[in-house]
């Protein structure tokens, strides 16, 4: 349920010649199932392969191949829906989509229309500010995936590779309860990072593994919630599908085109036709690409080669069992243990990877700070050099090292930026660095008061201004860091040249 500490998002409005209109929008995601087989085949998922070598003949529609299910991709779809908070169907079954094209061999697709493994579910989507909407999930259905037809490798004929034919999709279908574009883009951000967390799906959108079909239509203010109370769609308006979208920014372009575009033809006095368009991101524009199909275009029928699946609730316990911490929990956790800002816990919670990174370093030293040096110079320095986390050269055991160097006192924090580029381009542990470089701060009070009387007593025209204008008190603190070569505690350095000045 959505947090009562939250506000609901503003409504987006479109100020059109007759008046204002509302955005409704309902997405369709497709996620590739993490697997290392198709959904029906023992075919390789591998992406980047040579063309149509991770082919099985049940993918490539030979005569008398029958399908054998993934069980794997089954626990994954159950799995997503767990993490969603979703009703788990234990009787499913498959359905035979029919249509031809030459990237699909069998002349059909097997999904769920009637029977889905998936029931209703949600995602508390959040979009800053403390603002979030409740996005509602209609339904999550398995489904095979297509291949892929190339058309630019020669003037005159088209290239087919069935790699991707068979890869099993996970299509996770959204009420229309999205409001705006911002709020499409971040429940893709928010649906992506709990499938990344769940490890059912990689979201490689690049890649085509996470991709979103759009539906958009516009109605005027109070007709979303008529629709609300009498599940009317009439009341939201003929809506158009725009296909196959894999970034968040053009997701967002594309629905604030394509409700403009159908605002002006019927304030013109046309009509919506319901169709399926494509968005050209060189033009900023959607094109029709065909009419929108109805399910009986596709004579959908029972898989007559697939029985009924059917489930124990057992198995989806042992499953939910074994559900990883995910976002939300994470971030409740985060400020409560280690008492950090909203703001924190969003940068470092948004990837798993990130949030597990975050942890190592934190688990044995102080939260706060290690929350610091990961999200301002270990992230920068990695958006820096284009690195992943994975790939980031200082381990988090040895920033962790860094971290506990300063909390203790044994280094300054312009010391550790020092340790931690070294360790960061040569594989070495802080403390080592900070032991054989003589780097350790200077703690040694009298010490310190040496170098401050020292500085003091060749200064006496800046005592002086010192006592005239306090603030100019940070010179002699700089001069005596100099004097160590940054080493004093800077603390101990401020209150001996306060004491003494005084």
């Amino acid at each position: 349920m959505l947090d009562s500490n939250y506000e609901t998002p503003k409504v987006k409005v479109i100020a059109g010649t007759t008046g204002d209109w509302e955005i409704v929008i309902g997405l369709e995601v497709h996620a590739q199932v993490a697997t290392k087989a198709k959904l029906f085949s023992g075919a390789s998922t591998q992406f980047g392969a040579e063309p149509n070598s991770n082919v099985a003949f049940v993918d490539a529609g030979m005569p008398g191949m029958l399908p054998v299910i993934n069980e794997e991709c089954v626990a994954f779809a159950v799995k997503t829906g767990l993490g969603l908070k979703a009703k788990i169907n234990l009787n499913s079954a498959f359905d035979r989509k029919n249509y031809f094209y030459p990237d699909l061999p069998q002349g059909y697709q097997i999904s769920q229309l009637y029977h889905p493994i998936v029931g209703t579910g949600e995602v508390l989507v959040e979009m800053g500010n403390g603002t979030a909407r409740n996005v509602r999930i209609e339904r999550i259905h398995l489904e095979q995936d297509a291949g892929k037809s190339v058309h630019d490798m020669d003037p005159s004929m088209s290239f087919v590779d069935l790699n991707r034919t068979g890869v099993a999709l996970m299509e996770i279908v959204s009420f229309p309860d999205i409001r705006g574009p911002e709020e499409a883009a971040a429940y893709v951000v928010k649906l992506r990072q709990i499938l990344r967390y769940l490890g059912t799906c990689d979201g490689n959108m690049q890649n085509g593994n996470l991709r979103a079909d759009v539906n958009v239509s516009v109605c005027r203010p109070g007709d979303y919630e008529k629709f609300q109370a009498s599940s009317n769609f009439g009341d939201l308006g003929t809506r158009c599908e725009i296909k196959n979208m894999n970034s968040m920014r053009f997701i967002q372009l594309a629905i604030d085109f394509e409700a403009r575009r159908q605002i002006a033809i019927i304030e013109d006095g046309g009509k919506i036709v319901q169709e399926t368009r494509l968005y050209d991101a060189e033009k900023n524009e959607t094109r029709s690409m065909r009419s929108k199909e109805e399910a009986h275009d596709y004579r959908y029928f029972p898989d007559p080669d697939l029985l009924p699946l059917e489930i124990e609730q057992a198995w989806v316990d042992d499953i939910a069992a074994s559900l990883p911490e995910l976002p939300d929990a994470k971030k409740t956790r985060f400020i409560t243990e280690f008492g950090l800002s909203d703001y924190d816990v969003s940068v470092l919670t948004a990837d798993v990877d990130s949030a597990g990174f975050f942890e190592a370093v934190a688990q044995s030293s102080d939260g706060k700070l290690a929350a610091n040096w990961v999200i301002n110079e270990l992230f920068g320095r990695l958006k820096k050099d284009d690195k992943d986390i994975l790939d980031s050269p200082i381990s988090a055991a040895r920033l962790s090292q860094l971290v506990t160097l300063i909390k203790s006192d044994k280094i300054s924090g312009k010391i550790a930026k020092e340790v931690f580029e070294i360790s960061y381009m040569s594989n070495r542990d802080p403390v080592e660095i900070v032991k054989t470089e003589g780097m350790e701060q200077v703690t040694d009070a009298s010490a310190i008061e040496a170098a401050v009387d020292d500085i003091i007593a060749k200064n006496p025209d800046q005592v002086t201004k010192v006592k005239e204008n306090p603030k100019l008190v940070g010179w002699f603190v700089g001069q005596v860091m100099k004097a160590t070569s940054g080493k004093a505690n800077p603390a101990a350095v401020n209150k001996l040249i306060n004491d003494k000045l005084k």
